[in-house]
């Protein structure tokens, strides 16, 4: 039975094992492409589905990741649109909300979820304003934010 969720796993950059035989890697993009400039954009989820609908079982895992896109603006066709996904302009702060939502769901009573945000272009503040869910600790002195949260059940 897999304990771990990573639910935007995009090319899996930050895992030091890729092929973690405990995690569920969940993306809704697949793409493979070797950039001129030598970049190399590989998102090959195991299971291709949008983290605001998540194909499981509430309470499902131990520890979900979430580390959803966060650029609204980049080029269509820019190696970092391709690589990291990009935010709906118009619908990027309901659907940062649906994924907190889901990821909540999905965790076991006491479950774990690391949540990892940039905020090049929207600010943690904002991100922590949509969600009804309160950090338990996290780094708050650099542009990429790692914040932890648990599902505490009593």
């Amino acid at each position: 039975m897999t304990k771990i969720l990573d639910m935007a796993c995009g090319s899996r950059m930050f895992w030091f094992d890729k092929e973690n035989p405990h995690v569920d890697f969940i993306d809704k993009r697949k793409h493979f492409e070797k950039l001129p400039t030598g970049h190399i954009i590989n998102v090959n989820p195991d299971i291709v589905a949008d983290f605001r609908e998540l194909p499981f079982e509430d309470e499902s895992y131990h520890l979900v990741v979430f580390d959803p896109p966060h650029l609204l603006r980049a080029g269509e066709k820019s190696w970092l649109a391709k690589k990291y996904g990009k935010l709906n302009q118009k619908t990027w702060k309901d659907d940062i909300s649906k994924g907190f939502d889901e990821a909540f769901r999905v965790l076991k009573p006491n479950g774990t979820l690391i949540f990892k945000w940039n905020e090049e272009q929207i600010k943690l503040s904002e991100i922590v304003k949509l969600i009804p869910y309160s950090p338990l600790f996290g780094n708050k002195r650099a542009k990429t934010h790692w914040l932890v949260f648990m599902k505490i059940c009593d």
